[in-house]
């Protein structure tokens, strides 16, 4: 029997927040930034099109394993319509399919945002990373086949008109939940306006729990790993990139957080269930998770006041 390969990478852990610029891919700037960090894995919360900029939370190390709640965190997005054509990927990317010379009035934009707002049905882009029997979306209309995607539930809690630089074009910000296709929005919105249209810029502004006082630019983190080079022959420091990154716990607010001392911690590490002490110790929970000394321990439930480990962080 072979031996098991060691991992790659240094066993960093922490979430860093890219504010990722144009014509770069998501998976492109988690490579990146893996290689920056010589981190051992790297996930992102989020897909971006290169077409789109603005906040990229990626994973690194064990916080790859709190990626699902920032997934599942509210998304503000500040984005530019274009009216009077619809195209193919419903951005500046795809051909167009549809044209009008027909441009709305600020008052009817208004008036149609309420029928946006609320829990609604949307159809996802053709050119987009829903799977269809096991293949990706973009995959299939890449390849000329016609494809019908079904209408999925989406949220958005607030859709607001920004700005009317010209009659062509309306700016928008919405906050929205996970699985919201700002593409479609604009490509229904078209639609219903009579004029139709497609999405011409686009920036992600915040995913739930980060701020904008978070990002991290491209910039910013090249200049932090140049002083990790110390030469041939010292060993890199990787201070400087280590202080842009965001505690793991940080992707965890939307869960009660309870702190335990080093017997308990121990104890759960080791996948074992502990009765939680103090005043302010949740009796029930579904999901909470337990600290010690401000580091992440375990997320799992609480049951009649015992912590029951379903997942255990070793930094």
């Amino acid at each position: 029997m072979g031996r098991r390969g060691r991992k790659k990478g240094r066993p960093i852990s922490g979430w860093l927040i890219l504010d990722k610029p144009l014509d770069m891919g998501s998976t492109e700037a988690v490579s990146k930034v893996k290689w920056l960090f010589k981190a051992e894995k790297a996930g992102h919360a989020g897909t971006l099109d290169p077409l789109a900029s603005g906040m990229l939370p990626i994973a690194l190390g064990e916080a790859t394993k709190t990626v699902p709640y920032v997934m599942d965190g509210a998304k503000i997005y500040r984005f530019t319509v274009a009216w009077g054509e619809e195209r193919s990927t419903d951005d500046l990317e795809g051909e167009v399919t549809k044209r009008s010379d027909r441009r709305p009035t600020e008052a009817e934009v208004k008036a149609l945002l309420p029928r946006y707002i609320g829990v609604i049905m949307q159809v996802p882009p053709k050119f987009s990373a829903v799977k269809i029997g096991g293949e990706r979306a973009y995959d299939l209309a890449r390849g000329g086949e016609e494809i019908d995607l079904p209408p999925r539930e989406i949220e958005i809690g607030r859709l607001d008109l920004v700005a009317c630089p010209d009659a062509g074009h309306s700016v928008f910000e919405i906050e929205c939940g996970k699985g919201t296709y700002v593409r479609s929005l604009a490509r229904d919105m078209g639609r219903d306006l009579g004029c139709y249209g497609h999405v011409s810029e686009l920036r992600r502004a915040e995913v739930e729990p980060f701020t904008p006082d978070d990002l991290v630019t491209m910039e910013e983190l090249e200049t932090a790993a140049a002083t990790s080079e110390e030469g041939a022959d010292a060993a890199p420091s990787f201070a400087a990139l280590d202080a842009l990154l965001v505690d793991t716990v940080s992707a965890l607010d939307c869960l009660p957080q309870v702190k335990v001392g080093d017997d308990a911690a121990s104890r759960i590490r080791s996948g074992n269930p502990v009765i939680l002490r103090g005043r302010d110790a949740p009796v029930e929970a579904s999901e909470a998770c337990v600290t010690a000394h401000g580091r992440l321990v375990a997320i799992g439930a609480i049951e009649a006041g015992m912590f029951k480990p379903k997942r255990v962080f070793s930094f």
